[in-house]
């Protein structure tokens, strides 16, 4: 499959802020394995980690989202339609995370951003005017049926139009949509946002406030959402 080349940084490279969350957090580790005595564990818990929560938008109106606005733990995902990475993760961990949204514990936000190129745009805006028709999660899981991204000639105009026929959307007003300013400003928001918190890769997650580089094994995120909800249960959120 042919690609664009990324105008970011490629996949798998940890983008600054990020990389500093990640040795403050091997420095705190360090410094607890090299150190000895009874203060070392109590001086080690004092180390505050920076919060990203505020990526969230908790918008209700938000139709990129799933789980309710008031979950105890918000997951933010930055995901490209060509990112083979996201179309993995797609496949083998938003199941069981959506699962923790359906029983309100999570609030899941998806930002389409565009790593690759003109395809990934496409598609980010075809995902745009397919929520425009309250399709968003059924055009978004298509994208990345089967854990894998869709072909240069699937991510064409007419490719997109096509899956949106399939899934019973109205192309006359598919088409309008996705190539509306509306769809130009809410990609154009939700990158501002990716780099804002210095997400120049996908994917890249933000789970109750915490960051996660790549497309980590399930039990990665289940271990992050089950210390997250404990944190917000034992501050009185959930």
């Amino acid at each position: 499959m042919s690609r664009s080349t990324p105008r970011r940084a490629p996949v798998g490279t940890i983008p600054g802020i990020l990389l500093l969350v990640i040795l403050v957090a091997l420095g705190v580790a360090m410094w607890r394995t090299s150190t000895s005595g009874p203060d070392a564990d109590g001086l080690a818990s004092t180390q505050q980690q920076p919060d990203y929560s505020y990526a969230e938008r908790r918008d209700p109106a938000d139709p990129f989202a799933a789980g309710p606005v008031d979950a105890p733990v918000g997951l933010v995902m930055f995901s490209d339609y060509q990112c083979p990475f996201c179309a993995q993760w797609t496949q083998d961990t938003l199941p069981e995370l959506m699962e923790h949204a359906e029983r309100d514990d999570l609030r899941i936000e998806i930002r389409d951003v565009n790593v690759y190129g003109p395809d990934s745009e496409r598609a980010a805006r075809a995902a745009y005017a397919a929520s425009a028709q309250d399709a968003y999660w059924e055009f978004h899981d298509a994208l990345f049926d089967g854990g894998s991204t869709r072909t240069s000639a699937e991510l064409s105009r007419e490719g997109l139009l096509s899956l949106a026929g399939d899934l019973g959307l109205d192309r006359g007003r598919f088409a309008s949509d996705m190539a509306s300013p509306e769809a130009a400003e809410e990609i154009a928001r939700s990158e501002a946002l990716a780099t804002e918190h210095g997400a120049v890769s996908t994917p890249v997650f933000i789970i109750g406030g915490a960051p996660i580089v790549g497309a980590q094994p399930t039990s990665v995120f289940v271990e992050a959402f089950d210390s997250a909800l404990d944190d917000a249960r034992a501050s009185g959120e959930g």
